[in-house]
C-alpha cells in the first residue's frame, strides 16, 4: 500500500507522481497498511500480495491468512484485482472461524494530476462465498478512493476513503472507513509508516486503530513487510501483528514486445 507507493515515488527509475507506473517502476503494494496504494499495477503485469496476521481481542486470540490479493494490469492506469478467501482460525477463546469472501474489483488511476499528487478510484464487490459469521451475508459492494502526496525529503502522506455497503444487513447497510498515513523513506530499500484507521458504521459502535510498520524492497519486484496495529477504543481489536510478502511478474499479459524492423 503506501509502502510500495512511497518507494515508487521516491526511488530512482520509478513512476513519478501524477504518472501511471511502467514495467520499470518498483513494486507498489496495497499492504501492510490499510491505506491502499494510489498507483495501479503496470500494464501487462501480474502482482500477488500475501500476508499472515495474528490478533487479540476480548473474545480471544486468532490468526488469519493468507490475505492474498491478485492484481492484473490490463491497460495503462487500469487494473483488475481479486481478494482471495482467507481463513480465520481460533487460537484461544470464542473467536469465530471460517473463510472470508472472494472480492473482485477494478482500479483506475487518474493520470495527469499535479506532480506531487496521485489519486485512484476502486470499485468492487464481496461475493457471498465466505462464512457469514466472518464476512456477513449477501453481496457487499464498496467504493474506494486512495490518494497520496509527496512532501519532499523522503516524506509523504497518503489516505483513503471507503464506503462499504451491506444490502442484506438490515441493522447496518453502510460503513465508512477513513485512513491517514505518514511515511518516511529511511534508506534506498526501507520505508516506515504510521497510520490511523477509523471505521464508522451507519448503526453501531465505531472502531479505531493506530497502525505502524514498514516495507523492505528485496529487489525491484519483491517486497517483504511487517506491521503492528493497536486498538484505540474498546470496540477495536487489542492488537494485530502481521507480516507479508509480495511479488510482481512483468510482461505476462498482452503481446510480447518485439524490436522494430528498419527497412
Amino acid at each position: 500500500m503506501v509502502l510500495g507507493l512511497l518507494a515508487a515515488a521516491l526511488c530512482p527509475g520509478v513512476a513519478e507522481a501524477g504518472e501511471c507506473p511502467s514495467r520499470q517502476s518498483e513494486i507498489a503494494t496495497d499492504r501492510p497498511d490499510v491505506t491502499n496504494s494510489s498507483l495501479v499495477v503496470p500494464d501487462g503485469s501480474i502482482q500477488i500480495e500475501n500476508g499472515l496476521n495474528t490478533s487479540g481481542q476480548s473474545a480471544g486470540k486468532g490468526v488469519d491468512g493468507s490475505n492474498s490479493r491478485l492484481r492484473l494490469g490490463l491497460a495503462p492506469c487500469l487494473e483488475v484485482l481479486v481478494d482471495a478467501p482467507s481463513y480465520v482460525g481460533r487460537l484461544t477463546g470464542t473467536v469465530d472461524t471460517g473463510f472470508t469472501n472472494v472480492t473482485p474489483g477494478v482500479k483506475w488511476q487518474i493520470s495527469g494530476l499535479p506532480e506531487p499528487a496521485n489519486l485512484s478510484v476502486v470499485a468492487g464487490v464481496g461475493l457471498p462465498t465466505g462464512a457469514p459469521a466472518i464476512s456477513g451475508a449477501g453481496y457487499q459492494p464498496y467504493l474506494q478512493f486512495p490518494w497520496s502526496y509527496e512532501l519532499g525529503g523522503g516524506w509523504g502522506i497518503s489516505g483513503m476513503f471507503t464506503s462499504f455497503f451491506r444490502p442484506s444487513d438490515l441493522g447496518n447497510h453502510q460503513t465508512s472507513e477513513a485512513t491517514f498515513a505518514i511515511e518516511r523513506k529511511v534508506s534506498e530499500r526501507l520505508v516506515l509508516f504510521a497510520e490511523y484507521v477509523g471505521d464508522t458504521p451507519w448503526r453501531g459502535a465505531s472502531t479505531a486503530l493506530l497502525n505502524v510498520g514498514g516495507g523492505y524492497l528485496l529487489n525491484r519486484t519483491e517486497q517483504i513487510d511487517f506491521h503492528l496495529a493497536i486498538g484505540l477504543n474498546r470496540n477495536s481489536p487489542d492488537y494485530i501483528i502481521g507480516v507479508g510478502y509480495s511479488y510482481r511478474w512483468d510482461n505476462v499479459l498482452g503481446p510480447a514486445t518485439r524490436p522494430l524492423r528498419h527497412p
